[in-house]
């Protein structure tokens, strides 16, 4: 993805089963599931630089003694600054008293995180706003340990106003307006009601009320408390939390937007977002790491009983396919097949762009997380070459097969070159537009001499293409300086064509070069109509309920094909001071499915909102584009 785009936060929550005395002797340390988190987290790193949290909880403290540990942090190392303030607890102590450092027992009792509970988060900042308040985990505090609760969490919500406005009839004064704090309060009233409903039973059944709150923290129904809260919640979420008795939690949406994959034993319970990492970190096989199933819930008592339970009906599977493409980490074993297998479906379609001549025809990669897709292009390639070479063959006659006439007919092989390389020590921080072109420019070194001038043609794949901002600004004259007769760019997803509300951190349609190649076309083509029709049409419907509104703004594509919008984008991409001829082809939906089969969360390149509140968010960007808003459509 030539584009920066943000993407989707990471979340690790670990519950160690044992005591932490059980850690040192086997594992030499009581910070064993400490180390493990800060492990997983930087696995995950990819998944959210704006800032990292993490969360400890302490069992069984006495009263008036700390439970809850809480680090956080917005610089511009997030992660290694949280665990650097949290080690600093402990370098004091070993500065002057090694030993103690090495006692769990003494170290549960006097340091901060020496606990057996860990919630971790990474975040990307979908509200354009990075202040620590908005760093992960969030925390509501109580007195009463069982109505302590902390969350963490990898979402979005469609309809952050509902939940606010609920809030506001239950008689709540939300201290902020995002999804983050509706989440919190609107979780933190179900648990409030649990909580006091089992304090009366309790109360009539005579217990006094220090007895009530251990009662309480055995039989508090966490299901009951997640089902009830996400009753209205419309959007992609996975959400961690944790209580401040002992109980912890991860929910999914219905619909399987958003990924989380968890591992358990007898020592610990560990819950990432990625299934990878958790095989990475405990070097076990991707078959005894779970995913988390739509619409359920991992709940760890605190006495250790796991169960995964349902607390929201599922829903077609909808998980989010850019996940597969691009998010997520590659070393996951299906990923990196489905990513292959996207390349490989796009290689008859490269071999008619190059009129099958590979002699002439370079083949390389841009950016790196394009590489995995490469190698299935290639694969594919060689594959259909493969089969002319064999017809060739079996067509000779007797006296034709030679030797020499079948290594000719072998020969042909693509020409595969690293053509661009980043220079990773380049950053691009300055902020005066042109002299930032400038430096973004330079970002990648081409490797001259490999292309033949003004006869080659440059095939070069990438894993998507969302604006084509950076396509136009650099990647296109970077490339042009080998001085190709043609470059054509190759998309692994398909034309991205609507906002997305359930992760990517992309809701302005303006945003989109397919989208506006599109409305370039209807003007070219006397069809303006179509616009203001469109327009008219989500007008009507901007104060409807958010199940009644429907996407007209698929109107906008409907006229032309992909082929013709495609053409588009690359005349608009297209530096004027460039030399090669420009094509740029996408991915099909149809090849997108077949790739990942089940993921199959397409509404950026369908407009099929999984959710009622995606027809609203498109709806609401699409007059946002008409009426020149610059804000975000939820």
């Amino acid at each position: 993805m030539s584009d920066q785009v943000k993407h989707e936060c990471g979340i690790v929550l670990i519950r160690l089963l044992k005591p932490l005395n059980y850690y040192q002797k086997k594992y030499g340390s009581w910070r064993y599931g400490l180390n493990k988190l800060y492990l997983l987290m930087e696995k995950q790193h990819n998944r959210g630089q704006d800032g990292a949290g993490v969360v400890s909880l302490k069992f069984d403290q006495p009263p008036g003694k700390k439970y809850l540990s809480r680090e956080r942090s917005n610089e511009g190392n997030p992660i290694q600054e949280v665990f650097s303030a949290i080690h600093s607890h402990f370098d004091a102590v070993y500065e002057h008293h090694p030993e103690l450092l090495n006692d769990p027992v003494w170290a549960k009792e006097n340091l901060p995180f020496a606990g057996e509970l860990y919630l971790g988060h990474l975040r990307y900042g979908t509200f354009g706003n990075n202040s620590i308040d908005y760093v992960h985990p969030v925390m509501r505090e109580n007195n009463w340990r069982s109505r302590n609760l902390v969350l963490a969490g990898n979402f979005n919500l469609t309809n952050v106003d509902e939940i606010f406005k609920t809030l506001i009839e239950l008689g709540q004064h939300p201290k902020d307006y995002t999804d983050t704090e509706s989440m919190l309060e609107n979780m933190g009233h179900f648990l409030d009601e649990e909580n006091q409903l089992l304090f009366r039973q309790f109360k009539n059944e005579g217990f006094s009320n220090k007895e009530i709150s251990a009662l309480i923290e055995r039989d508090l129904d966490i299901r009951k408390v997640l089902e009830r809260s996400s009753r209205r919640w419309d959007g992609g979420y996975v959400i961690a939390g944790l209580l401040g008795h002992g109980d912890a939690f991860v929910t999914r949406d219905p619909w399987g937007i958003r990924p989380a994959s968890y591992y358990a034993d007898d020592e610990m319970v560990v819950v990432a977002s990625e299934r990878p990492v958790i095989q990475t970190a405990l070097n076990i096989r991707s078959v005894d790491v779970k995913e988390l199933q739509p619409g359920h819930a991992l709940i760890i008592k605190k006495d250790g009983r796991i169960s995964e339970e349902m607390v929201a009906v599922p829903q077609t599977r909808k998980s989010c396919s850019f996940e597969r493409i691009y998010f997520s980490r590659g070393s996951d074993r299906d990923i990196y097949k489905e990513r292959k297998e996207l390349g490989r479906l796009l290689s008859p379609i490269i071999l008619d762009k190059i009129d099958w001549d590979l002699e002439n025809t370079v083949f390389s990669y841009i950016p790196n997380t394009a590489e995995t897709a490469f190698y299935g292009m290639m694969e594919g390639i060689r594959e259909h070459l493969d089969k002319v070479k064999a017809a060739r063959i079996l067509a000779l006659k007797q006296e034709e097969m030679t030797k020499e006439k079948v290594t000719e007919i072998l020969a042909p092989e693509p020409r595969i070159e690293k053509v661009a390389i980043k220079d990773v020590k380049m950053r691009t921080f300055i902020a005066d537009d042109n002299s930032r072109d400038d430096l973004v420019a330079h970002v990648y070194d081409v490797t001259y001499g490999i292309v033949k001038n003004r006869v080659d043609t440059l095939v070069i794949i990438d894993d998507s293409i969302v604006r084509g901002t950076t396509l136009k600004r650099s990647i296109l004259r970077i490339l042009d300086r080998l001085h190709p007769k043609k470059i054509i760019i190759i998309s692994s997803a398909p034309q991205i064509r609507y906002p997305d509300c359930y992760g990517i951190d992309m809701a302005r349609l303006k945003d989109f070069c397919a989208f506006s190649a599109a409305i370039e076309l209807l003007k070219e083509s006397g069809r303006g109509h179509v616009i203001d029709e469109v327009y008219r049409q989500c007008k009507e419907q901007q104060y409807l309920p958010k199940e009644e509104i429907v996407n007209y703004v698929k109107e906008i594509y409907r006229p032309f094909t992909d082929e013709q919008i495609s053409s588009k984008i690359a005349e608009m991409l297209k530096p004027e001071d460039i030399d090669a001829e420009v094509e740029i082809v996408y991915q099909t939906v149809e090849n997108l499915h077949k790739a990942c089969p089940n993921d199959q969360g397409d509404w950026y390149f369908t407009g099929n909102y999984p959710t009622p509140g995606g027809n609203k968010v498109v709806n609401t960007s699409f007059i946002n584009f008409i009426e020149g808003i610059n804000g975000r459509a939820y």
